[in-house]
């Protein structure tokens, strides 16, 4: 079958089963410093997503096509999918292909820069692992300090939230008091190095959920106070999940069209 017009600002053929191989010549990555391939090329594939020039359901071009029209390897493709396939973006078939899995709010390239996205996700699943283990040990060794410092830099986020004013930084302190509260000074310069890119991420969810309904907002303030709660209530269990699942949301929120998550 003959290919039909190609997705737009790609030369990539797009036909009704899928692609044919590439017959005519194709835009490469242009290169930035600083910015691995593969999430420059995750980028690319993601905006064509969001643009909807990629559509859920929507298989995606073959890794030699992929390699082609960009001009990177294989392996540079294959990381790039496997980050979206972790994301939740893409789906892989076995011995069919890649396809769309769900396409992400048009904020997640507004707030930020295509090619940032994939180092943010990853920062996300970073601090997953960190921050989990903060709240098991905050909840263990906080002191009435502690546990005051996290209380006012949740009433701090929460006023902001029902504000639906900017909270970036109340939100950074929130978490940068649960990991004084762990006692382990290391947890705490490893959530201060990694600071910048992560108030980059919690910038771009918080300007995401601003833009959605108030009960979005209300639901960000809510699974902060739960892990608030589970510290003051020295339960280790239950401050690892409710941190956990805080970060989880946070993926979800960042990745997902729903306005009300």
């Amino acid at each position: 079958m003959a290919p039909t017009a190609p997705i737009e600002g790609t030369g990539i053929p797009r036909q009704t089963a899928g692609y044919d191989p590439l017959t005519m010549d194709t835009p490469k990555l242009t290169i930035r410093k600083r910015k691995s391939l593969s999430d420059q090329l995750y980028g690319q594939i993601l905006e064509q997503i969001v643009s909807g020039a990629l559509q859920q359901g929507e298989k995606l071009p073959s890794e030699n096509q992929i390699c082609s029209a960009f001009g990177v390897s294989r392996p540079v493709v294959r990381d790039a999918l496997r980050k979206l396939q972790e994301d939740g973006l893409v789906e892989a078939r076995r011995g069919v292909g890649s396809f769309v899995l769900k396409r992400p709010p048009q904020g997640l390239i507004d707030y930020a820069s295509a090619g940032s996205v994939s180092g943010l996700m990853r920062t996300i699943e970073a601090r997953t692992v960190l921050e989990k283990a903060t709240a098991r040990l905050a909840a263990l060794r906080a002191g009435p300090r502690d546990l005051a410092r996290i209380e006012a830099t949740l009433e701090a986020l929460e006023a902001a939230m029902r504000a639906r004013a900017p909270a970036r930084d109340a939100d950074f302190e929130f978490h940068l008091a649960v990991a004084v509260a762990s006692g382990n000074e290391v947890f705490v310069t490893m959530l201060t190095a990694i600071r910048e890119t992560m108030e980059q991420t919690i910038q771009v969810a918080q300007d995401i959920t601003r833009s959605g309904s108030q009960s979005r907002a209300d639901q960000v303030a809510r699974e902060h106070r739960q892990i608030y709660e589970a510290i003051l209530a020295r339960d280790p269990d239950a401050a690892e999940l409710t941190m956990g699942y805080h970060l989880l949301q946070v993926r979800q929120r960042v990745t997902d069209n729903a306005r009300d998550m």
